[in-house]
């Protein structure tokens, strides 16, 4: 859009004034960025009735993208930059002695998501409403969030992420728009007209109220809905007679009890309670969502036997898997289709993306809580099950193993992954080595069953925020090199090539880099009180806490140099600063552990003044998305040290390589398209390929205990776990110790660990060298477009959703 920058002046002066009655000159940071949103979002409000108004006219097909986790971060910043008014913004602001800096970091980031899926559900509805694809999201408004991470004496404390406090200036209520989601009660057959009917009585009903933020493109006028569901009582939400017998607690029972289920993010599933509450989150989010997308078409006037020509839904995950069951109901109870044309309308709308092989990720709901809390959807996914049975039945009869490994129910669970790929027309991984597991190893009976479902679509991100909004110096860098083309077709980012070997433009992005890392140095030196040297290489590894993520490992070779600094002091290296960021689950103890196992290790070497500040550990608390906007322009080195086989793709491994970091990593998920687009020269690789890890897990033969004996090394790093050397007693760290040893060492750190240390030991050779260091920084943000979440989006439009682009009049 454009706008004029003394309108704007005039404009958001008179927003002020009529939101909080204060002039420019009085008023707080908050209140000059609540108006300044507030603004902003009423100049996207046409296009966005535009948006939706065409789509409904036209009747195009829609694509709703539903997900457990849509992590948005801010969205002041990213909605200026699409909206093309972001410089001519700050200018006004400026003329106002005001920094649009400050207003952008006044921002809270919403509290939606977690880790990668919820920030690539996010950099997917970026992409399909810059690529003009009529595409939405649907999940869920958590009160608080997952948490709010603090760190106390190296300890993770987890406190409520209370982002909705000062409200939430870009979402819009639409009480009108709601619907009730039923719980519990008993199901009745009633024979009507020679038809079985079944009535749903005696439930729970909770009111879902719908809250719709924009989602911008990027230089168009399309504007998309991102849906997400609050949880709110039906009638009285005070029993006054049960207050009046002194029942009190009893009285807001049923209040407390529904707002639960919109309150936090992922609830403590150890305890039959936490599970309960997070299959109602499912069923809730995905039941609201499929009922308000039947309505709207019933209101359209479109027949639903048509209704697969003019929607799709995707299933972000197993979470969201019971859509299948609950579109079924729907169409069997509510609109009185028969089951065969129900199914096969179900199965061509319904898309379904695996994001793991993890057991742990691949729900099962047991039978008996699932059939108590949502009946009828039991009876509809037991006749599912059963249909699907006999038909196995008929292709492999006898062969019992593979009928059980492939049923929907069984042993007593309902095994969600099944369903999502029974009744889905689609089934992909997120990374070409990825899917192959999935396709040979893990759903190998379902795909030679429907080898015409799978297909993979690796990962992206959008280089909108990524680039443009993360890293602006770079972004102006690029722009003046290559010209703007790069901007809307990332692709172009290719073109950096020819100054590959341009030294002049090569010191530039050495400048650039080094502006950043100045401005992160500053900014966490206050914060943590640690001295941090800008010109040290600054290594992050940021990402969610998990063990087969490795961060032990990191922290066994940053022990291993320290121990080798303290034998020799003038040993030569180039300083080097780790970096960690990254949340563990409440409930997962030994990842809890692990950061405590950080903070003790950078405690000891940070206070190490014989070691002359060569080596220095930052824990960034509470990792977020407008932290990780940061870290990666400052990022000398992006650690992606999985181990081979268990990360599906990675996103965060992208996000550096687009700002020029160098990746070490093992040849897991994106890694090896990252490595294939690169080549050897411009990333380091370490440790056991996927054939090797696999052959271990199915074979054995890998012994923790005889890697040890052979390698002083980790014998001494080990025995530091229990020794007491760490400053913590000798059992802080058993359990680390333990899964280790005692374990076998599940996720091979002990039998990566000399690798990954001559991987590290090259990062400190190529650093020195300052030219080729430039020159793979270069190649690796030229091959960065590759990545980008709009090609994953046309390939998801194209050969899955069957959508297109439409232009926004």
């Amino acid at each position: 859009m454009k706008i004029n920058k003394e309108v704007f002046k005039n404009e958001f002066a008179i927003k002020l004034r009529n939101m909080f009655t204060e002039d420019v000159s009085d008023a707080s940071n908050l209140h000059k960025y609540l108006a300044l949103g507030s603004l902003v979002k009423e100049y996207c409000s046409q296009n966005w009735l535009d948006t939706s108004n065409q789509y409904t006219d036209n009747q195009e097909k829609q694509v709703y993208y539903f997900s457990m986790e849509f992590l948005i971060g801010r969205l002041l910043g990213n909605n200026l930059i699409n909206l093309g008014i972001r410089d001519v913004v700050s200018d006004a602001l400026e003329d106002l002695e005001i920094d649009l800096n400050e207003l952008e970091d006044t921002e809270m980031d919403a509290g939606l998501g977690n880790g990668g899926l919820g920030r690539l559900a996010a950099c997917f509805l970026d992409s399909m409403a810059s690529l003009g694809i009529p595409g939405h999201g649907n999940g869920i408004r958590y009160e608080y969030g997952l948490f709010e991470q603090k760190i106390v004496d190296g300890y993770q404390v987890e406190i409520p992420d209370n982002w909705l406090r000062e409200g939430n200036v870009w979402e819009a209520k639409k009480a009108n728009k709601s619907v009730i989601v039923k719980f519990g009660g008993n199901v009745r057959g009633v024979q009507e007209v020679g038809a079985l009917k079944f009535i749903h009585e005696n439930f729970e009903p909770v009111l879902a109220v719908p809250y719709d933020t924009p989602i911008l493109g990027y230089d168009n006028k399309t504007v998309n809905t991102l849906r997400l569901w609050s949880a709110e009582t039906i009638g009285r939400d005070f029993d006054f007679s049960s207050f009046s017998r002194g029942e009190y607690l009893k009285a807001v029972e049923y209040k407390y009890s529904v707002q639960a289920i919109s309150q936090v993010l992922y609830p403590d599933d150890s305890r039959f309670e936490g599970r309960l509450l997070r299959l109602k989150q499912q069923y809730f989010f995905v039941s609201a969502g499929v009922q308000s997308i039947v309505r709207r078409y019933r209101r359209m006037g479109i027949p639903l036997k048509e209704l697969d020509n003019h929607i799709a839904i995707h299933i972000n995950d197993t979470h969201p898997s019971i859509a299948v069951a609950e579109l079924m109901r729907i169409l069997i109870d509510e609109e009185n289709m028969d089951w065969d044309a129900a199914w096969k309308i179900t199965v061509n709308i319904m898309a379904y993306t695996n994001h793991t092989i993890l057991s742990e990720a691949l729900e099962r709901w047991p039978v008996d809580m699932f059939r108590s809390l949502l009946p009828r959807v039991y009876m509809i996914i037991e006749e599912i099950n059963r249909r699907f049975c006999d038909d196995l039945v008929m292709e492999y009869p006898a062969f019992w193993d593979r009928i059980n490994s492939m049923a929907i129910i069984h042993n007593g669970e309902i095994r969600m992954a099944n369903l999502a790929i029974v009744g889905s027309h689609s089934v992909n991984g997120v990374a070409k080595l990825h899917t192959e597991i999935l396709k040979k190893q893990e759903l190998s009976n379902f795909y030679n069953y429907f080898p015409e479902k799978f297909n993979n679509k690796t990962n992206g991100i959008t280089h909108r925020r990524w680039l443009i909004k993360a890293n602006p110096q770079l972004t102006e860098l690029i722009t003046d090199t290559i010209g703007t083309k790069w901007l809307k077709n990332p692709d172009k980012l290719e073109d950096l090539l020819k100054y590959q070997n341009d030294s002049v433009f090569a010191d530039r992005i050495e400048k650039v880099k080094t502006n950043n890392k100045i401005g992160f140095a500053n900014e966490n030196s206050k914060k943590y009180g640690i001295e941090i040297d800008p010109n040290s290489i600054f290594d992050f590894q940021v990402k969610r806490l998990h063990a087969y993520k490795r961060q032990v490992l990191n922290v066994f070779n940053i022990l291993d140099l320290y121990y080798r600094l303290k034998e020799n002091p003038a040993l030569d290296i180039v300083p080097r600063t780790f970096f960690f960021g990254a949340k563990a689950s409440p409930s997962y103890y030994l990842a809890k552990q692990t950061i405590k196992f950080i903070n003790s290790v950078a405690a000891k070497i940070n206070n190490d003044k014989s070691i002359k500040g060569k080596i220095k550990i930052v824990f960034l608390e509470n990792y977020r998305v407008s932290l990780a906007e940061k870290v990666v322009a400052a990022a000398d080195v992006s650690e992606q040290i999985s181990t081979t086989t268990k990360e599906a793709s990675g996103t965060g491994n992208m996000k550096f390589m687009m700002n020029g970091a160098i990746t070490v990593a093992t040849m897991d998920g994106a890694n090896v398209e990252m490595y294939e687009a690169v080549g050897p020269e411009n990333i380091v690789i370490f440790g056991m390929d996927d054939k090797q890890v696999l052959n271990y897990y199915r074979n054995g033969g890998y012994s923790a205990t005889e890697m040890c004996r052979n390698d002083p090394r980790l014998r001494r790093i080990l025995d530091s776990l229990v020794d007491g050397s760490l400053g913590v007693s000798n059992y802080e760290f058993r359990n680390i110790y333990d899964s280790l040893l005692l374990n076998n060492d599940e996720y091979f750190v002990l039998k990566d660990f000399d690798s990954y240390v001559n991987a590290q030991g090259k990062i400190d050779w190529l650093y020195r060298d300052k030219a080729k260091w430039n020159q793979m920084c270069i190649a690796n943000i030229a091959k960065s477009g590759l990545f980008s979440s709009d090609n994953t989006i046309e390939q998801y439009s194209k050969e899955i959703w069957g959508t297109k682009k439409i232009h926004i009049k």
